[in-house]
């Protein structure tokens, strides 16, 4: 970036923190101190010298392997019952704070299989489990702020991680996040199961051998009316989230859970493998519902005496996000507004297109959409190995149409093969960094931020994600 770009930015920051202060900033600018708005811009000028490259890194081969879960809502119960079909994998370990989650968890475990020991009770019952000497992979699907803190300690005492999304709310924890897996080697992947959705896999395999072209653009979002969960009272059927903690999330104004339409786009561009994000810019609108309903809520119920005070983020946020090979992405949240779910997931190329929302997903190599018969044709042709191999089987297992037990099995297959991991911790930490580097740039009056690079570099020779199964492929399913 010239001097003269970043000197524009540095004064940009320094405005935008001044009127933060003085109150004169919109109302809808109220998702982080401005305290906080300065500590982002001074992480993502971070600059990174690599201890290791955990991009392409194969760990040693683990014949067994052994798992210890972490919160066990909406998201562990369910992998504690899909892991049970995968040859090699065993749950040596549950842990939630709420002993109900963990009796039903071990209901759900595959008849048969060893009694896994349990911690609960305390909110630190989860390092007990960190530091087994019988867990290989600590897979953690608790309340977003407390994701950085498990996977750092887990892999501090020698664990592979899989957190789920997002991995880190702050840049600091990305960074905390990419320094310690380059220091103790071990893998830290993000669970972006929508990577591994079919129509994502099959577009990702189409720009693998060139369909369409020069990737030139790329459209994902998280549209998806939440606003009755979000509200909900935790209770023990777990219909909604544990402590409120979704809904105090809100307060924050950004793109606050981009990876769903993300991490699928920078596949196909090779982000972090052959280009790099650049810089990004961020706008939402003001809050149309949610504080609404706080209120309405509160009218009825002291329960949401607190909520009816917040400040809730703007219904949509848009981010435009820039690459160094000058491609574009832009990234789209929005979960308080009644429309139909999309994730978007728009591939632009010079040859060719692909759109999955509004459905039926579309193809076009030219200026029509394929026909119903063409793009059969077309999907036929490019299917890739994996979906080959195991859709048909992970449909009937499950998890979100079964992309959840496809990127379960094949984490397991490449820890027991050796192989590298189709997600390492840079993409963890670069999908995760849009949420607070989208909160300054909205706070800023959409000024741009530059977005870290957390490869130090390496993303200039970083090989693209492997689609063949060469090497692995091994692990069988049981039914």
């Amino acid at each position: 970036m010239s001097s003269n770009r970043r000197d524009f930015l540095k004064m940009a920051s320094l405005t935008g923190l001044g009127l933060a202060t003085t109150g004169l900033v919109s109302s809808c600018a109220t998702s982080a101190p401005a305290s906080n708005l300065g500590q982002i811009q001074k992480e993502a000028g971070k600059t990174h010298r690599q201890v290791f490259n955990m991009s392409g890194y194969a760990a040693p081969k683990i014949d067994k392997v052994r798992i210890g879960y972490i919160g066990l809502g909406m998201r562990g119960i369910g992998s504690v019952k899909r892991v049970g079909h995968i040859e090699g994998a065993e749950i040596t370990a549950l842990c939630d704070i709420r002993p109900e989650r963990i009796d039903l968890s071990r209901k759900e475990m595959a008849a048969g299989r060893p009694a896994p020991a349990t911690y609960s009770g305390t909110e630190d019952a989860w390092k007990k489990l960190c530091e087994r000497e019988d867990v290989d992979l600590v897979y953690i699907a608790t309340p977003w702020h407390l994701h950085t803190p498990m996977a750092v300690y887990a892999m501090e005492h020698g664990k592979h991680v899989a957190v789920e999304v997002p991995a880190a709310k702050t840049i600091d924890e990305c960074w905390q996040l990419v320094e310690t897996s380059e220091r103790t080697k071990k893998h830290c992947m993000m669970l972006e199961n929508c990577c591994y959705d079919f129509f994502e896999m099959l577009t990702l395999n189409m720009a693998r051998q060139g369909y369409f072209g020069e990737i030139v653009h790329g459209e994902g979002a998280y549209i998806h009316e939440l606003i009755d969960l979000n509200f909900g009272k935790t209770s023990e059927t777990d219909q909604a989230y544990y402590d409120m903690w979704r809904l105090k999330e809100n307060g924050r104004n950004g793109s606050l859970y981009p990876t769903h339409g993300l991490g699928p786009i920078c596949q196909i561009m090779d982000i972090n493998r052959g280009d790099q994000m650049d810089y990004l810019v961020s706008m939402s609108s003001n809050d149309f519902t949610m504080g609404a309903k706080a209120k309405e809520l509160a009218a009825k119920d002291s329960f949401y005496k607190d909520f009816a005070q917040m400040n809730f983020r703007g219904n949509m946020n848009t981010t435009t996000i820039r690459t160094r090979r000058g491609r574009t992405i832009v990234v789209q949240h929005d979960v308080s507004s009644i429309r139909p779910y999309s994730r978007i997931h728009l591939v632009s190329g010079t040859k060719g297109i692909a759109q999955k929302w509004p459905m039926p997903a579309k193809i076009a190599n030219g200026h029509k959409w394929l026909s119903p018969e063409d793009f059969t044709k077309v999907q036929n042709q490019y299917t890739p190995p994996l979906t080959q191999k195991l859709g048909e089987m992970a449909k009937k297992i499950g998890g979100h149409g079964g992309m959840d037990f496809l990127m379960e099995w094949r984490l397991i297959d490449c820890l027991r093969n050796g192989l590298p991991l189709d997600q390492d911790v840079y993409d963890a930490a670069l999908w995760s960094a849009i949420a607070p580097l989208s909160e300054w740039s909205v706070a800023n009056r959409s000024n741009s931020i530059d977005v870290p690079d957390f490869t130090g570099g390496t993303w200039q020779k970083n090989k693209p994600v492997d689609l063949t199964l060469a090497g692995g492929g091994t692990t069988n399913v049981r039914a």
